[in-house]
C-alpha cells in the first residue's frame, strides 16, 4: 500500500513538472508569436519574389553571412571600436552627471532651480546639429565620438539624478537625523538607496541612446565600428551585409536593455523587500 501511494505521489509530481514545462513552452511561443510569424513572412517574401531580393535579404541569407563575419573576425573588431567608444562616453558622463545631480538635488536647490530651465534647453538640443562643432573642436578622431556620446548621455543621467535626490522621502531624512546617524552614513545608506531608482532610469535610458547615436556619428566620420560597418555595406551595396550588421545592432540594443534591468533587480532589491503597510 505504501509504495502504490509513493509510486503515485512520484507519477503526480512528474505530472505537475510536465505541466508546468508545457505551460512555460506555452506561454513562450504565444509570447513570440508574432516574431515567429514576422521571421516566416520576411523569409519567404523574397524567396518567392513579393519582394526583390536585392533589396531585402532572407533571414537565414542574412545569418550565414552574420556567422562569416564573426568566424572571420571583422564583426567581433567593429563591435569592439563601437562598445568601447559608447563605454567610454557613457562612463565619464555617469562620473559627471551622477555627482553633480546629488549636489544640485540635495544642498544647491536655489541654485538648481534657476539652472534646471538651461539644462532641460540643453538636454533638448539635437546632438547631430553639434556634430560638425564637435569635428572642429575634437578633429575627426576617437575624442569627437566619445565627446559626442558624453553630451549625449550626461543630460539624462543628471536630470534623473536631480529628481531622484528631490524624491527622497523627507520623513525617511528627518528619522535618520534623529537617531543620530552621521553624514556618510545618511548618504550611503539612506539618500542613496532611495534615488537608485531615478539614477539607474537616467543610466539606462543614456546607454541606449549612447549607443544608437555611435552608430549614426561612425556613419559620418569613422574607419571602424558597426555604424561604419552599416555605411560601408550600403555604398558597396552589401545587402546581406547590411542587415547582418543591422540584426547585430539590434541585439547589442536589446542585450543592453536586459543587463541594465537585472543589475536593477540585484542592486534595487529592496522595492522588492520592503515591508507593506
Amino acid at each position: 500500500m505504501e509504495a502504490t501511494l509513493k509510486k503515485t505521489a512520484i507519477k503526480t509530481k512528474e505530472g505537475g513538472e510536465q505541466g508546468r514545462i508545457l505551460a512555460r513552452v506555452q506561454s513562450l511561443f504565444f509570447d513570440n508569436l508574432s516574431i515567429i510569424v514576422f521571421l516566416i513572412i520576411w523569409e519567404i517574401a523574397p524567396r518567392i519574389g513579393l519582394v526583390p531580393q536585392t533589396f531585402i535579404s532572407p533571414p537565414t541569407l542574412v545569418l550565414s553571412t552574420l556567422w562569416d563575419l564573426v568566424a572571420n573576425g571583422i564583426m567581433i573588431i567593429h563591435v569592439k571600436a563601437s562598445l568601447l567608444r559608447a563605454l567610454f562616453g557613457f562612463v565619464l558622463a555617469a562620473v559627471v552627471g551622477i555627482p553633480l545631480g546629488f549636489f544640485l538635488g540635495g544642498w544647491f536647490r536655489l541654485f538648481e532651480r534657476i539652472v534646471t530651465p538651461v539644462l532641460r534647453l540643453l538636454a533638448e538640443v539635437n546632438p547631430f546639429s553639434l556634430f560638425p562643432v564637435f569635428i572642429l573642436i575634437f578633429g575627426i578622431g576617437e575624442i569627437s565620438k566619445v565627446s559626442m556620446i558624453f553630451w549625449v548621455c550626461l543630460w539624462p543621467i543628471l536630470l534623473n539624478t536631480i529628481t531622484g535626490v528631490q524624491n527622497v522621502d523627507e520623513l525617511l531624512v528627518k528619522s535618520a537625523r534623529s537617531m543620530g546617524v552621521t553624514a556618510a552614513n545618511m548618504f550611503f545608506k539612506v539618500v542613496l538607496p532611495a534615488a537608485s531608482p531615478g539614477i539607474f532610469h537616467g543610466l539606462k535610458t543614456s546607454c541606449n541612446t549612447a549607443f544608437f547615436m555611435l552608430i549614426a556619428a561612425e556613419m559620418i566620420g569613422a574607419s571602424s565600428g558597426l555604424g561604419w560597418l552599416v555605411f560601408n555595406a550600403q555604398n558597396n551595396y552589401q545587402i546581406p551585409k547590411l542587415f547582418a550588421t543591422t540584426v547585430t545592432i539590434s541585439v547589442l540594443g536589446l542585450s543592453l536593455n536586459y543587463l541594465f534591468a537585472e543589475l536593477e533587480k540585484r542592486i534595487i532589491n529592496w522595492k522588492e523587500n520592503a515591508p507593506e503597510y
